[in-house]
């Protein structure tokens, strides 16, 4: 069957549907229409190593033929509800709302929607976030639609034949000028991009020759697309950590008031959701695969590669989670070193100025008899004597107030080690008087408890 016989094909099919069959509630609905909101990008396999470009008609293909539809949605500061109206637009129809909703709906899921097999890892997370992730595919047996949350890096397929992975690289002179030979200059901040990258390029992805193929590589470059952001937050740790070792005072304030390390924690919180949802949904499509005709073993196998893949990277987030919390406990413990030498010398200062204070406070009283001054009125001469005991006296109920507890524990302690004494000793008195008394009536045997 020609490739180019199949595009009118499919237009004739939409074209001749009759109005008739259309849901009483489409007259009550506006289609919304969003130009340039969502990419979209459409294949056609043939089967046998070959993929082309299509248009976007969302039919399937027929023998070893199969199609591939992926929708990009933007990411932005949107609601749900919009990105199920952007689906509605590029989707419908064919797909009836049951299909957008297991489609765009957060959470993990996998199961069987009007005859296809729909699978979702889509985390509830903001959607401007880098470590907010969506995946959702709706697979049947000649055609397979995806939808995710921005690009996913290596997830679709590039014409050209050489990628930069294949080149021969080389090093620019202080001087600027370039070796001799074929090799291109790798400059610093490319290399930087392509060290957190754990994958190849587009240009290098094998071509799916099946369904099942066509999975498992959307469900790798989903894998992938993880690893690269666990790689670059291990980097970035990397080199906080040697900023802290050499950095100092104002480097850590600035940590600690742009509290990065509690936003760093919680992104890891995040992508452990994301891994935790990819741990509870790709099992269950390797199980449902497993009972379809279409899906190959081999790529049974490559879903339990993905999924050991997937359990190792948990382990590596929980690794870096507690690297943050161990950097974030050593400047809490900082801060509070800082806190208490403040106190200290605050401390230091009252100790200077409470004699100077207690001093002018004494000799500052409103009252008669105070030593060294000219009051020399009969009346008032035993004020100062008068307002000294009462300060002694309310002194001395401050001390009982806080003594009190201390006094009565032990008092109480001593009364339960006499009791304990005295009960001892009238159970030895009693047992001694007993045994004497079976001494002397001269009976043997087993002494009567």
């Amino acid at each position: 069957m020609d490739l180019a016989q199949i595009q009118p094909a499919g237009n004739r099919e939409m074209e001749e549907m009759d109005s008739s069959t259309v849901p009483i509630l489409e007259n009550n609905f506006k289609k919304t229409h969003f130009p340039g909101m969502v990419r979209q990008k459409s294949y056609i396999f043939d089967g046998h190593g070959n993929y082309y470009n299509k248009e976007w008609d969302l039919i399937e293909g027929n023998g070893k033929q199969f199609c591939w539809y992926h929708v990009e949605l933007p990411k932005g500061k949107q609601k749900l509800s919009q990105s199920a109206q952007h689906l509605i637009d590029v989707l419908c129809p064919p797909l009836k709302l049951q299909d957008i909703l297991s489609l765009v709906s957060n959470g993990p899921f996998c199961g069987h929607v009007d005859g296809a097999l729909v699978f979702r890892v889509n985390s509830p997370g903001p959607p401007s976030s880098n470590f907010t992730f969506r995946l959702a595919a709706r697979v049947t047996e000649n055609s397979v639609i995806t939808v995710s949350l921005g690009r996913v890096p290596r997830l679709g397929f590039s014409p050209v034949g050489r990628s930069l992975l294949s080149e021969i690289p080389s090093i620019e002179t202080p001087r600027g000028e370039r070796q001799q030979g074929s090799s291109i200059v790798i400059r610093e901040h490319v290399l930087e991009f392509l060290l957190t990258m754990n994958h190849s390029e587009e240009a290098d992805n094998p071509v799916p020759k099946s369904v099942s193929n066509l999975v498992v590589h959307v469900i790798d470059t989903h894998v992938d697309h993880l690893q690269d952001v666990v790689t670059q937050l291990e980097m970035e740790l990397d080199s906080v950590e040697l900023e802290l070792d050499q950095g100092g005072f104002a480097l850590k304030k600035e940590m600690l008031d742009d509290r990065r390390f509690p936003k760093m924690h919680l992104n890891l919180q995040r992508l452990l959701q994301v891994i935790a949802h990819g741990e509870q949904v790709f099992p269950r499509v390797k199980e449902k695969g497993s009972s379809k005709h279409w899906f190959a073993s081999e790529d049974i196998n490559s879903l339990e590669e993905l999924i050991g893949r997937l359990r190792r990277l948990k382990e590596n987030v929980g690794f870096l989670a507690n690297r943050v919390t161990a950097i974030q406990a050593g400047l809490d413990s900082w801060q509070s070193e800082q806190i208490n030498r403040k106190l200290y010398y605050l401390s230091f200062l009252s100790i200077i100025f409470l004699p100077l204070s207690t001093i002018t406070g004494v000799f500052g009283m409103n009252v008669g008899g105070v030593p060294w001054t000219v009051q020399k009125d009969p009346a008032l001469k035993d004020g100062f004597r008068n307002v000294m005991v009462l300060c002694l006296a309310m002194l001395i109920l401050v001390l009982l107030c806080f003594i009190f507890p201390a006094l009565y524990s032990r008092l109480s302690a001593w009364r339960q080690r006499r009791s304990l004494l005295r009960n001892w000793s009238y159970n030895r008195r009693s047992f001694l008087r007993r045994s004497v008394g079976i001494q002397e009536s001269g009976s043997g045997g087993y002494l009567k408890i």
